[in-house]
């Protein structure tokens, strides 16, 4: 992995993106989708995790944080994803109208298959790409990018109406999760 991708700032706000195995379209349905967002919740309150900006996609999370109670990004994320793993293939396993359930639960048995430190299923991705945020002026494009992701995919056409994200924070509005920092 390049140097480039990897946390090195304990300290710094950082800008990750992780994907589903495949880019498969786990969070076209919201009780997955809310997983992740009573995760992300749980971190804020418990875990010492600040979200400056947030975004679910179909198939992949965009995300911005920093780690406040000196632990280690790279470390809050892993559990995060191993949590979120878990608890989303055990809701797809679980739901009895998940048409696509054997599918899914075969695409995530593949992926694990082919990683030496997964026991079963993989469903999040490895790769993160966490790239530390610097400047006022990369914050803000990186918030943008993250906002606009729905709006540019065509599920929306202002990014403030879609309620998976923190673009309604940023709008003036209540969104999801409680305690999102907004960098104005």
């Amino acid at each position: 992995m390049s140097r480039n991708y990897k946390f090195h700032n304990p300290e710094g706000v950082y800008f990750v993106s992780f994907a589903v195995v495949e880019w498969v379209d786990v969070f076209t349905r919201n009780e997955y989708k809310n997983i992740v967002v009573d995760s992300l919740q749980y971190c804020i309150k418990e875990k010492g995790m600040e979200i400056f900006s947030w975004c679910i996609m179909t198939n992949h999370v965009h995300l911005i944080f920093r780690s406040d109670k000196g632990q280690k990004p790279e470390l809050l994320l892993g559990d995060f994803k191993r949590f979120t793993s878990k608890e989303i293939v055990k809701a797809i396993t679980d739901n009895p109208r998940e048409s696509r359930k054997e599918w899914l639960l075969e695409q995530f048995e593949k992926a694990g298959a082919r990683t030496s430190n997964v026991s079963k299923y993989q469903f999040w991705r490895h790769d993160n790409k966490p790239i530390e945020l610097w400047s006022n002026k990369v914050i803000d494009e990186k918030i943008n990018y993250i906002h606009n992701n729905p709006v540019e995919e065509g599920l929306v056409f202002r990014a403030e109406d879609y309620v998976y994200s923190s673009a309604k924070d940023y709008a003036g509005e209540i969104g999801l999760l409680e305690g999102v920092i907004v960098v104005l």
